[in-house]
């Protein structure tokens, strides 16, 4: 299958632009409890968003699908600018929203960008809207709900464990092939020791320094540690193939070839990668401070309905926003300890740029098509 070289460069773009918007969405939760400090935390979000995103080559076919097919009539001749023009117009907003601290969704951007300047090149008939409808807005438009509701019933889990572990630590003592509690009181219990060489030891502490033991330390914050990077995974599961299913408008063939699937996904790992690191503390500022203040069990709980809901969207091919997912969960565990604990004008402003995400994008990408066009006649 050919494409263009503007199509692909856009396509990159559009994976920087990505990653400089999504990466908060997992890691905001670490900076915002103080596990880590935001260099960290946004590398630690980079590694896993470039796992998953390599990953969606292999898991989420389904996914390409959806945004590849299924959504202009067959028959249609489609214009060598329609691709180009739904990546402009959605790497426009969501630039101008990462300058700005916006999070909001690459799914809407391109839903929006999709609309636009495929009604400017096929006109209301040419789309079909019931695929819109029921693949990518009815998603979109139950995520938030799904993720508000998810919270409510994981945080009291998570919290009620939590204060059960608080204090205690399980410490893995090499020398003697043994995993050890230790209480807040500093009294210690055996748990487990191997009898002999070989057998496996795990160990789980946060506290062993205060009894003078040493070994591999996991605690709430390494637990934290893993949820982050387990949701910065399924974002990059989720968003990747949405971004690479753009090279598949204008195909003449049913599906991808696999060089195609590589250099696709290649190129957009690598460019959420970078957009990632180098772009992505300015929305990841406002999710850590500015809506809710949290602590280890809270940003732990934000981050399982986050990795849970976004990976199995990804499994089914339902493209839910991860930005709707993240934001939701950080904000209904606010509401849990009230709703004064919730910044609500830093939420006005995230649910205005939600709103307006569907037509501006539309708006912008239906310019870039009158553009392009005008362009391609010269």
């Amino acid at each position: 299958m050919e494409f263009s070289d503007l199509t692909y460069l856009l396509i990159l773009v559009l994976a920087f632009a990505n990653g400089t918007n999504d990466v908060s969405k997992a890691i905001a939760t670490l900076v915002g409890s103080g596990v880590t400090d935001y260099r960290t935390a946004i590398a630690w979000g980079t590694f896993w968003t470039m796992v998953g995103a390599s990953a969606a080559v292999y898991v989420a076919t389904a996914m390409v699908k959806t945004f590849g097919s299924g959504y202009i009539q067959p028959g249609l001749a489609i214009p060598s600018v329609l691709a180009p023009a739904i990546l402009i117009g959605a790497i426009l907003w969501i630039l101008f929203a990462s300058t700005f601290g916006l999070p909001v969704s690459t799914t809407h951007a391109l839903t929006g960008s999709l609309v636009g300047a495929g009604l400017l090149a096929f006109g209301t008939d040419g789309l079909i809207w019931a695929t819109v409808a029921k693949k990518i807005a009815l998603p979109l438009l139950l995520s938030p709900f799904l993720s508000l509701a998810l919270s409510f019933l994981v945080h009291p889990l998570i919290g009620s464990t939590a204060r059960r572990w608080e204090g205690i630590c399980v410490c893995i003592m090499p020398s003697h092939r043994a995993l050890v509690t230790i209480n807040a009181q500093g009294r210690t219990r055996t748990l487990f020791q191997a009898r002999g060489m070989g057998v496996p030891v795990t160990a789980v502490p946060s506290q062993c320094d205060r009894a003078g033991l040493t070994g591999t330390t996991v605690g709430l914050d390494s637990i934290h540690w893993l949820s982050s990077g387990l949701a910065s995974l399924a974002r990059g599961t989720n968003d990747a193939p949405k971004i690479a299913a753009m090279l598949l408008l204008g195909s003449t063939t049913a599906s991808p070839s696999e060089d195609l699937h590589v250099i696709a996904f290649g190129g957009v790992t690598v460019a959420m990668g970078i957009g990632s690191y180098w772009g992505g503390r300015r929305v990841t500022e406002v999710l850590a401070e500015k809506v809710t203040k949290m602590n280890h069990a809270e940003g732990l709980s934000a981050n399982l309905t986050t990795s849970s809901l976004v990976l199995l969207s990804g499994i089914f091919g339902l493209p839910v926003s991860t930005t709707h997912i993240s934001s939701s969960a950080i904000i209904g565990i606010g509401l849990l300890k009230g709703a004064a604990e919730v910044r609500w004008t830093t939420v006005r402003d995230m649910v205005f740029a939600w709103i307006v995400t569907l037509p501006i994008a539309a708006f912008l990408a239906c310019l870039a098509y009158l553009v392009l066009i005008r362009a391609v006649a010269l």
